[in-house]
């Protein structure tokens, strides 16, 4: 390896590439260039527009952004009512959700009882997937698994550059069925090869919905809780979908507008998601969490708790990011539906669960963080704890391992990875291209003895 033969010589080169890539931030300013694709107010550069999901978080107001209450549409569902509905009638919504999301309406029990069949057909994967695709080549980080998995299907699949909308249709259906079936086998492998346990593959279970299954796959001996399962099928719904200006999604769109394969898109969508200023995050926020339990001695003295956020925001603690995990948001400001949602759900299991404590401290910390900051930064600006606040204590809560906290995500958001593909399939129409403009002078061609 060249960095172990050649210590010194690497530490060289880094610096030297440090110094060729480095760029005057005052540079961005006089190009006027929007970082992160975002105005200077925070609100996102404008880049299409979707007939998929609403996120709504602010108001303008003669061109100033005033905080508002959380929203979120799918297809103009607000996403409280249709859980609120499957829910009354006791059923299992994420199927439904997925449905709402690709072809834009709330289908009969008739079509949903068709998709169901359609999704448990495709959740059994092809044969010898799990053995030649995830065993052969297994990963300790299930993230990178998916993501290579998703592109290997590419190679089972009889017609997989074929861009009718049929056809897409068909594979978006498949991998919204396999992916969260994936994930489980992925973290099963790697349980047995990375941490030495035994290896247990369960197979999807027909008639069950994706959240049963996953939860049966999960377990030891196929059992699940019904209650468990129910709200792992709520995490879902609010996981599904958020908007094309999302990093993922927006991603997902970017690859499609070069028309490649769904496997593509999809896969640099996961890639995406990964990451923790993304789905990553929910991590970020159990490891935060845990620090904050190690080092507070008394969870219900808000001046400890405050002292602490204090030291992670000025880089004194945490990870040295200074930043508080699954407090704030680009779009929501007084509130995140998602998180009010999830937050109320894990109330009452954290009564039944013995995780009461945990749960106040983390009501704590979403309530003192707005004060911290404004005290250590001097930013009063409207914040609201995101959706990460309160999913990694649900899922420790349903017995499910950190390991799968954003694969679950993955496989949640996927449905809206596919519908947004579809959207730029059908009303995109070129490829993005969006232009930097090159700061460096031209330079003459120096022979190397002249060096």
């Amino acid at each position: 390896m060249f960095t172990d033969n050649y210590p010194d010589s690497l530490k060289q080169l880094t610096q030297m590439c440090k110094d060729s890539y480095a760029i005057n931030p005052k540079a961005f300013q006089s190009a006027n260039v929007k970082r992160g694709l975002r105005n200077f107010d925070g609100s996102g550069i404008v880049a299409g527009v979707t007939n998929i999901a609403l996120v709504h978080g602010y108001v303008l107001y003669e061109g100033e952004k005033m905080p508002d209450e959380g929203r979120l549409l799918y297809r103009g569902y607000d996403v409280q009512n249709l859980i609120d509905g499957y829910t009354k009638e006791n059923r299992y919504g994420y199927e439904e959700c997925a449905f709402l999301l690709l072809f834009g309406f709330l289908p009969t029990k008739e079509q949903l009882d068709a998709f169901r069949e359609m999704t448990n057909a495709y959740s059994f994967l092809p044969q010898n997937f799990t053995e030649d695709v995830i065993m052969r080549a297994p990963s300790a980080n299930i993230m990178n698994k998916m993501q290579s998995s998703v592109l290997s299907l590419y190679t089972y699949d009889p017609n997989p550059e074929d861009m009718s909308i049929e056809n897409q249709l068909r594979q978006s259906i498949q991998l919204i069925a396999r992916l969260p079936i994936i994930a489980a086998h992925s973290y099963s492998v790697k349980k047995h090869i990375f941490d030495q346990d035994s290896l247990l593959l369960h197979r999807p279970k027909e008639g069950l919905a994706t959240a049963q299954n996953f939860m049966r796959i999960l377990g030891q001996d196929v059992s699940f809780d019904e209650e468990e399962a129910r709200l792992l099928d709520i995490c879902l719904v609010l996981h599904a979908e958020h908007g094309g200006g999302n990093n993922s999604s927006f991603t997902c769109r970017t690859v499609t507008s070069s028309n490649t394969d769904i496997y593509s898109a999809i896969g640099a969508a996961i890639g995406s998601l990964k990451g923790p200023k993304h789905g990553g995050a929910n991590i970020k926020v159990e490891n935060m969490f845990s620090e904050i339990k190690e080092n507070v001695r008394d969870w219900k003295d808000d001046e400890e708790i405050c002292a602490y956020l204090a030291k992670i925001l000025r880089k004194e603690a945490g990870d040295g990011s200074g930043l508080i995990y699954g407090m704030g948001h680009a779009i929501y400001t007084k509130s995140d539906p998602r998180t009010v949602i999830l937050k109320k759900n894990a109330a009452s299991l954290a009564e039944k669960k013995g995780f009461k404590d945990e749960f106040d401290l983390l009501q704590k910390i979403e309530a003192l963080s707005p004060s911290v900051f404004k005290e250590v930064r001097d930013n009063d600006k409207a914040m609201c704890a995101n959706v990460d606040m309160y999913s990694g204590l649900i899922y420790r809560m349903l017995g499910i391992p950190s390991e799968l906290y954003t694969p679950l995500f993955a496989s949640a958001r996927v449905a809206g990875w596919c519908a947004h593909r579809i959207e730029e399939l059908l009303t995109g129409g070129k490829i993005m291209r969006p232009a930097y403009k090159t700061i460096y002078n031209v330079k003459d061609y120096t022979y190397i003895s002249d060096r």
